[in-house]
């Protein structure tokens, strides 16, 4: 009989393209990823895997195994959410993703709650960016990612996910305190065309909505510093490098010598929670999403 956790290695392998990728998804070593394939390989009697540069690759019996082992772990997966849904019960284990700054302000109440109110769930969260948060729910590596879109840029979603929303998250121009703009009640993103940004990293999803955003008002942005969290962006602030903008969620507490200004064409960022359409009827999910709105509504 096919052991299920080697084909889930194999599934990963398939998915991620690496040893390393497979195991950073299924939060295991690569040499327990070698050694899993190794006993799949004793298993089926067959060669599933070929050496290709300094890497690996499927071969024909290894990507025909791959397929067959994609529907399994979907099979088993809908089967799990089935009997989780009739016996109606928060129980099992739930892999959850928030990207930097929703992690910070949602996930401390929302995870302890649930904690709390079902202590047979064991609860598994990591800090993921959206794009990546999206992906792993798409592979199965994880249940729930809280992702976001800006207002004027949405977040392409997939088919065979389903989304709720948890809050409108509000963003303003942070600036050093001296700077000429900081004691104004509201300001125009075309009065920092001068300015040294401090942005996200290059490709991620928040820098490139930046990006166009300024562009589209005819900015040429000048970036100066970038940063994937915001208190390190904020820190950068505080001591005149540059502005950034700063979303409400996961901002506090506030550097000394930073000033926030509202724009005057208010932009908010859209934060949601997604999860797979075949997994909607376990309680587990149900229960998570409830904490998480629970929790957006107090930071709201």
């Amino acid at each position: 009989m096919l052991n299920l956790e080697r084909l889930r290695t194999l599934d990963a392998l398939a998915r991620h393209g690496s040893v390393s990728g497979a195991a950073e998804g299924l939060h295991i070593t690569t040499s327990a990823v070698s050694q899993q394939m190794s006993k799949l390989e004793r298993e089926v009697g067959q060669q599933l895997l070929a050496k290709n540069g300094r890497g690996v690759r499927l071969t024909d019996a290894g990507r025909l195994l791959a397929e067959h082992a994609a529907r399994i772990l979907s099979q088993v997966e809908l089967a799990r959410s089935d009997l989780e849904a009739h016996r109606g019960q928060v129980v099992g284990e739930l892999r959850l993703s928030a990207f930097p700054t929703a992690a910070r302000g949602l996930f401390p109440t929302a995870l302890a709650a649930l904690r709390a109110e079902h202590p047979a769930l064991r609860i598994r969260s990591c800090e993921l960016e959206p794009e990546r948060g999206i992906a792993g729910v798409v592979r199965g590596d994880l249940d729930l990612a809280v992702v976001l879109d800006w207002y004027n840029k949405p977040m392409p979603l997939p088919d065979g996910l389903v989304k709720a929303p948890l809050l409108d998250d509000p963003a303003d121009v942070a600036m050093p305190e001296g700077h000429r703009l900081a004691g104004r009640d509201e300001v125009d993103l075309a009065e920092f065309a001068e300015d040294e940004w401090i942005t996200w990293g290059e490709g991620e999803f928040c820098h490139e909505w930046l990006m166009f955003t300024l562009r589209s008002k005819g900015i040429e942005p000048i970036v100066g510093h970038r940063a994937a969290e915001t208190h390190t962006q904020l820190g950068l602030v505080a001591v005149g490098l540059g502005v950034c903008i700063v979303p409400l969620l996961g901002r506090h507490p506030m550097p000394a010598g930073v000033v926030t200004v509202p724009l005057r064409q208010r932009v908010r960022r859209h934060v949601y929670v997604v999860w797979r359409a075949d997994a909607d009827r376990r309680p587990s999910i149900r229960a998570a999403v409830r904490a998480l709105q629970t929790s957006a509504g107090e930071v709201g």
